[in-house]
């Protein structure tokens, strides 16, 4: 096989490219060219992966916070404490991860009100889907509060 160096790519006369980073015997093959796509592709997912993973943190904790308040009136204290607990350990397998995935492509204030608006607004769906709440006029204005504390946050 002839290989040349292109960047951090090897590339075959048949076109294909391998990433070397990826180890030997675990070459991954992609189409010549490809490289830039997958850059954009890579900044893509740093950049949506943890929003992704605060969402889904926020539904486990938005359950194990209130949605022991809908059918589990008459337990004892302590079981719903026990249970909310074990919800709460997958909502720290995500936040933690997306934590450490968005730091750095974002600064920790806007992760923190990246965090701050997906608890309310996973917290909003909640309220009105499982719980029957209804939502007024003061939660929109409060939510378009919200959306300039993200427009403040994310200002240069």
């Amino acid at each position: 096989m002839l290989w040349s160096t292109r960047g951090r790519f090897h590339v075959h006369r048949s076109g294909l490219v391998s990433d070397p980073t990826v180890g030997r015997e675990q070459h991954l093959l992609r189409p010549l060219g490809s490289d830039f796509s997958d850059g954009v592709l890579r900044m893509t997912v740093r950049a949506y992966v943890p929003i992704l993973l605060l969402v889904v943190s926020n539904i486990f904790m938005t359950f194990a916070w209130y949605g022991h308040l809908k059918h589990s009136r008459e337990s004892s204290l302590w079981i719903v404490i026990l249970i909310s607990w074990g919800i709460a350990f997958f909502e720290y397998t995500l936040m933690v991860p997306a934590n450490r995935l968005g730091y750095g492509r974002y600064t920790l204030p806007q992760l923190k009100v990246i965090q701050e608006v997906t608890t309310l607004v996973v917290f909003a769906a909640f309220a009105t889907w499982y719980m029957k709440d209804k939502l007024t006029l003061n939660h929109l204005w409060a939510g378009c509060c919200l959306v300039g504390a993200v427009f403040f946050t994310f200002k240069k």
